[in-house]
C-alpha cells in the first residue's frame, strides 16, 4: 500500500525549520504522486500474478502458503517500501528537537528505535505520539511534525525498526506494532498526565495508531486518537486495486486490520481524510468512522490530498480539536 498503501508525500518546499512552507510544491507532489501510483500498481499486479498461479491449487490454499517466506518477504517490501538515507528535501532538525534511541526487545537481543522529542514551549502542553506511514523516515516527515508542533503539541515521533537510524532490517506488521508500544511507554514518561496524551497516525501509521489505541483498554490512558488518510484493511486496499472478488485476506500475511480494531477503541477518535485523495479514497475513513464505537468526529477536508489535509484543513483541524477534545490550539 503505498504510503500506504500510500506513502508520505514530499512536503512543500522550504519552511523556517528547514521544511516546506505552507504552499504546495506542484513538482514535488507530482513526483511523489507518480511514485505512489507506481507502487499501488506494482503491488496489485504482483498479487494478481501470484493469485493466478495459486488458482491451480485453490483447494489447498493453506498448504500453498504454509512457510511461503519468499511471498511474505516480497509482500513486506511492497508494503513498507523503505527509502534509505535522508529525504532530499530535509534541510536540518529544528531547534529544540532532542534525538534519542528507545530500546526494544527483539528475541534474545536488544534493538533500538530512533526517536525525536520536540517539546512545546508550554510545559503543560498536550503531547502526541506521531506514527508515520510507509516509505519515508523521519527526515521526510518533518513538515507534518512541524504542523502538529505549531498547533501547540509536544511531539514524540519515531522511526520503526528498518527505517532511518533505527536498528533492524525489513519491518513487519508485528515489529511496527511493538515499536509503537515502546514509544507510547516513553511518551507516558515524558507526559505523565494521561489527559494530555494523544496518538496520531498518518496513512499506514493510522492503522498502527489504531492498533496501539485498541490495546489501551483501560479508560483514560489517552485523551484521544487522530487518524489521517488511512484505510480499513490492507486487503481492502489491495482488492480495490485489483479484483473485488479476490480472497486477499487469505493471501496477505500483513493484515493491518484497522476496521475491526477501531471497534475496540474506547477513547475519542478524530478521523481526517482529504476528498481529493486518489490513492486511499475517503470512503475508507468513512468506514472507519462507522466502526468507531465512542465519541468521534469525521473531518473530510475539501480539496485535501493524501498528504496535505492537515495543511489545507488547518482551520477545520483546530475546530475539531476544540469540539472533540476540548483543546484550544495555539493561534496560527
Amino acid at each position: 500500500m503505498r504510503d500506504d498503501v500510500p506513502w508520505n508525500d514530499k512536503p512543500e518546499a522550504g519552511s523556517q525549520c528547514g521544511l516546506a512552507a505552507h504552499h504546495a510544491a506542484p513538482r514535488q507532489y507530482a513526483y511523489a504522486s507518480m511514485i505512489q501510483a507506481s507502487l499501488f500498481h506494482i503491488l496489485a499486479q504482483w498479487l494478481r500474478r501470484r493469485l493466478r498461479l495459486l488458482g491451480f491449487f485453490a483447494l489447498s490454499l493453506p498448504l500453498a502458503f504454509a512457510g511461503c517466506s519468499e511471498f511474505a518477504h516480497k509482500e513486506r517490501e511492497l508494503v513498507f517500501r523503505v527509502v534509505p538515507g535522508t529525504a532530499s528535501w530535509y534541510s536540518g532538525m529544528p531547534d529544540g528537537v532532542v534525538e534519542t534511541s528507545l530500546p526494544v526487545k527483539a528475541g534474545n537481543k536488544i534493538q533500538h528505535v530512533n526517536s525525536w522529542w520536540w517539546p512545546a514551549d508550554d510545559p503543560k502542553a498536550p503531547a502526541v505520539l506521531y506514527l508515520h506511514g510507509a516509505r519515508w523516515n523521519l527526515t521526510g516527515q518533518l513538515f507534518r511534525i512541524e504542523q502538529l508542533h505549531d498547533f501547540g503539541f509536544s511531539v514524540l515521533a519515531i522511526d520503526y525498526r528498518g527505517f532511518g537510524k533505527s536498528d533492524g532490517d525489513l519491518p513487519s506488521e508485528q515489529t511496527v506494532y511493538e515499536d509503537a508500544r515502546v514509544a507510547w511507554q516513553r511518551l507516558a514518561e515524558l507526559q505523565p498526565d494521561p489527559k494530555r496524551r494523544f496518538i496520531y497516525g498518518h496513512s499506514l501509521g493510522g492503522a498502527i495508531a489504531i492498533d496501539l489505541a485498541s490495546r489501551l483498554r483501560q479508560t483514560g490512558q489517552a485523551r484521544g486518537l487522530i487518524v489521517e488518510s488511512s484505510f480499513t484493511t490492507l486487503a481492502d486496499i489491495a482488492r480495490s486495486l485489483s479484483y473485488p472478488w479476490l480472497p486477499l485476506q487469505l493471501v496477505l500475511s500483513q493484515k493491518f486490520d484497522a476496521v475491526d480494531k477501531i471497534a475496540q477503541v474506547s477513547m475519542p477518535v478524530l478521523i481526517v481524510h482529504g476528498t481529493d485523495d486518489h490513492y486511499v479514497p475517503s470512503h475508507f475513513s468513512e468506514k472507519l468512522f462507522e466502526a468507531a464505537p465512542g465519541r468521534k468526529k469525521l473531518l473530510l477536508v475539501e480539496g485535501g490530498t493524501h498528504n496535505n489535509s492537515m495543511r489545507v484543513g488547518e482551520s477545520a483541524y483546530r475546530s475539531a480539536f476544540r469540539e472533540l477534545f476540548g483543546l484550544n490550539p495555539r493561534p496560527a
